[in-house]
């Protein structure tokens, strides 16, 4: 006997039927010019050497390199047979690297798109990776699901450090901007910060030959905890202080200025958890993903809503901030989009959502909707309401 795995052929509840009637009907839209993939894309990252390109992860397995002006699909990298959460880029090689569900960190030559080392040691999923150079020393940062970090000479494949101080798992990784004042000419030494499911934010110093957390100071406690909850992502801003922006699932993005000490300067409020979060410096935005499917702009300074991109069907799983002030969304729903930041584009979008709302968008949905019912099931339907008046 044969099986099926569509959904229609099984028992479902009326909301469960609403439910993906609404979204068959929202994916028909074309905001932020979406570029359709055949899978749920979990992670993107730009490409350094071209602001035109960027790479995403594919609960697929694959890593796509796509170029956003056409859509076209340059490269894919393939070989995994597990969700790839996570992408990082070498800073100085050829390469790509992507964390994965089956407890390993994959990579590619970028250029030949043939994998190369396959770098093992963690006992749960690879949740973030962070890419870096050391005084010529190539590492690259892992986190997992294990609640470890890794410390990986890119090089030789091997494994420096293992850092334990999460109770739970990883899921974020930042590297801290600002130079580190322990640094010296003998040694050079830079600051990573870690976030998980375990809410707190650990500080880490690493050199080219030794890693280790950074104590609590009467001044600063570690870890740090500001979240009631999850933390899915740490991204710091580029203006002089380079605060920290955190998004969680407690539904809020919250800022941790350097000045204070990490206190939270900032929090913006959401309806649902928040997964990402980007700061565009030009424009005095910051941009927020969500799982309502939203792509939300802040004012920066003032912390008031400033417009919502609607586009996305299922859950926002990650941004990047490209030159020229536009932000790429990646979503649950196979789809990237492009969204321009720039003050006469985001005026023009917030016009259009406005004129939407009142009823005269040309794409109004009340107006070009078709019936999901039969005509048959809109009699009967028909029937029964007139039955209940």
């Amino acid at each position: 006997m044969s099986k099926s795995s569509d959904a229609g052929h099984f028992f479902q509840t009326t909301s469960a039927l609403n439910e993906t009637a609404r979204k068959a009907q929202k994916a028909k839209n074309k905001k932020g010019n979406p570029i359709k993939l055949p899978s749920k894309i979990l992670a993107v990252v730009s490409d350094p050497k071209d602001g035109g390109h960027v790479f995403v992860a594919e609960a697929a397995g694959n890593v796509k390199r796509i170029k956003l002006e056409t859509g076209d699909i340059l490269a894919t990298y393939s070989g995994p047979t597990a969700p790839l959460t996570s992408i990082a880029l070498s800073p100085t090689s050829d390469t790509v690297f992507a964390g994965c569900w089956d407890k390993t960190i994959w990579s590619w030559s970028i250029s030949s798109r043939k994998p190369s080392r396959r770098f093992q040691g963690h006992t749960d999923f690879v949740k973030a990776l962070l890419a870096l150079a050391l005084q010529g020393k190539e590492l690259l940062v892992s986190g997992s699901a294990d609640a470890t970090i890794i410390i990986w000479d890119i090089a030789s494949g091997s494994k420096l450090h293992t850092l334990k101080g999460h109770s739970r798992g990883i899921l974020a990784l930042a590297l801290d901007p600002t130079p580190s004042s322990d640094s010296n000419e003998n040694e050079e030494e830079v600051i990573f910060f870690s976030a998980g499911t375990d809410r707190e934010i650990h500080r880490w110093t690493l050199t080219s030959s030794s890693a280790a957390e950074i104590p609590s100071t009467d001044d600063v406690p570690s870890p740090l905890i500001r979240h009631e909850t999850s933390i899915d992502s740490l991204f710091f801003d580029a203006d002089a202080d380079a605060d920290l922006w955190t998004a969680s699932k407690d539904k809020t993005v919250k800022c941790l200025s350097r000045a204070t000490n990490w206190e939270e300067d900032t929090s913006l409020e959401h309806p649902d958890y928040v997964l990402d979060v980007v700061v565009d410096e030009v424009g005095g935005h910051v941009v927020t993903a969500c799982r309502d499917e939203e792509v939300r702009v802040f004012d920066k300074g003032t912390g008031k809503l400033v417009h919502v991109f609607s586009g996305h069907y299922e859950e926002v799983t990650g941004l990047v901030l490209l030159d020229g002030q536009k932000v790429v969304s990646v979503s649950i729903d196979g789809t990237v989009r492009q969204w321009s930041l720039k003050a006469p584009d985001l005026a023009k979008a917030i016009q259009e959502a406005e004129d939407e709302r009142a009823g005269k968008g040309e794409d109004k949905v009340e107006e070009k909707k078709e019936s999901l019912l039969t005509a048959e099931e809109e009699a009967e339907l028909a029937e029964l309401m007139g039955d209940s008046d």
